[in-house]
């Protein structure tokens, strides 16, 4: 009776969230990078998050050791990922997640939903109230729009399910003591300061910059307004276009041959995401422009080091990728087994910079190391 009451609740909080989401269209785009504490600010204004943070990083990066979880069904786990692109960052991390729950020995249903990335909230929403209908016990979701931060802030006031902010490791300060159980993923703003050390230093530094943007919105801003805030300090240095492309790989390669014939003096292309990265190698190669047109990658997955190693792309910074499943996994189980309170509110993962450079050892070992459950 509890669960048909719980299933009921869910659906008509949710028909009046779809009305939310829909009425916060207009808003979509208004987000800032000013709206979140950086890690490093929420650690120094959140000092006992040290400790913890480093107690679990030394779990998640070790061998799994089982908690004890007693449990009369298993747990319920609903994930919304905006999954469908290039990039195998999503699906690696429902697959680190799922090995690591195994690991630990906890019984688990996992529900996945996948979506087009920046252009489906809606779609998302309608989602997540299906989700809802079986009565998770935990929701993993992204925030990256607006609308996003609706769906959550409704969550997290019910209380149920615990969210799981994915692939967002900035605290968001409205939220103020309400908020969500983990933010988790790689920070994109320490991500992009290794690639903006490798590009922007020295003699070779790129006099005549683009940026190619993915959707306006969180990881947009994170990433690009990172890098050009870096490239604009820099006296020698013009951020000659930019433009939001999504994170699509063809409307990358359609705005990268824009760009170059009407700007050919672009000698560096900033690239904010995988998919992006890899359409503006398709234009480049088609305008045989490869040589002279320097192009980063961002995460490091399989098809982006593929690239570094033919010197397609001249950096990439690459994620330790399963971290993040794992994490999630080892916070859902401390919860689980009533030890909650060893769960830091941030989990940010490793990176590594990869250029063509790096030994092909050392890269087989970043790759054992990052895939080490999604091989």
């Amino acid at each position: 009776m509890l669960t048909k009451y719980r299933s009921k609740h869910c659906a008509i909080i949710f028909t009046v969230l779809l009305f939310f989401v829909h009425a916060g269209a207009a808003r979509a785009d208004s987000i800032s990078l000013s709206d979140y504490w950086t890690l490093r600010n929420f650690i120094e204004q959140h000092p006992a998050q040290a400790g913890l943070t480093h107690s679990f990083s030394e779990r998640v990066v070790g061998t799994p050791a089982p908690v004890n979880v007693d449990l009369d069904r298993p747990a319920r786990i609903a994930v919304v990922y905006p999954g469908i692109q290039a990039s195998d960052y999503w699906r690696r991390s429902v697959s680190s997640l799922e090995a690591r729950l195994t690991a630990l020995g906890v019984p688990h249903v996992i529900d996945t939903h996948f979506t087009r990335p920046g252009s489906e909230v809606r779609r998302q929403a309608v989602l997540i109230n299906d989700a809802l209908r079986q009565d998770p016990d935990y929701l993993i979701f992204t925030l990256d729009a607006f609308r996003h931060r609706v769906i959550i802030e409704r969550l997290i006031a019910r209380g149920r399910p615990k969210v799981i902010l994915q692939n967002v490791t900035t605290p968001l300060r409205a939220w103020r003591q309400s908020q969500p159980f983990l933010y988790v993923g790689f920070d994109h703003a320490e991500g992009t300061r290794l690639l903006i050390d490798h590009i922007l230093s020295g003699e070779d530094a790129p006099k005549k910059i683009a940026i190619l943007y993915g959707p306006r919105g969180y990881v947009s801003s994170a990433r690009g307004d990172t890098f050009r805030s870096a490239a604009l300090s820099r006296a020698k240095t013009e951020i000659v276009a930019s433009y939001y492309v999504g994170f699509d790989r063809e409307n990358a390669r359609e705005a990268t041959e824009s760009l170059l014939r009407r700007h050919p003096e672009v000698d560096f292309i900033y690239a904010c995401a995988t998919d992006i990265a890899l359409g503006a190698v398709d234009a480049l190669r088609e305008l045989d422009r490869t040589r002279d047109v320097r192009l980063n990658g961002w995460g490091g997955g399989i098809a982006e080091l593929d690239l570094v190693a033919t010197g397609a792309l001249e950096a990439t910074v690459m994620r330790m990728n399963d971290d993040n499943g794992v994490a999630m996994a080892e916070a859902i189980a401390l919860d689980l087994a009533g030890r909650g309170d060893e769960v830091p509110q941030v989990y940010s993962g490793d990176f590594a910079l990869v250029t063509p450079d790096l030994a092909p050892e050392q890269l087989a070992a970043l790759k054992r190391r990052a895939f080490r459950y999604s091989q």
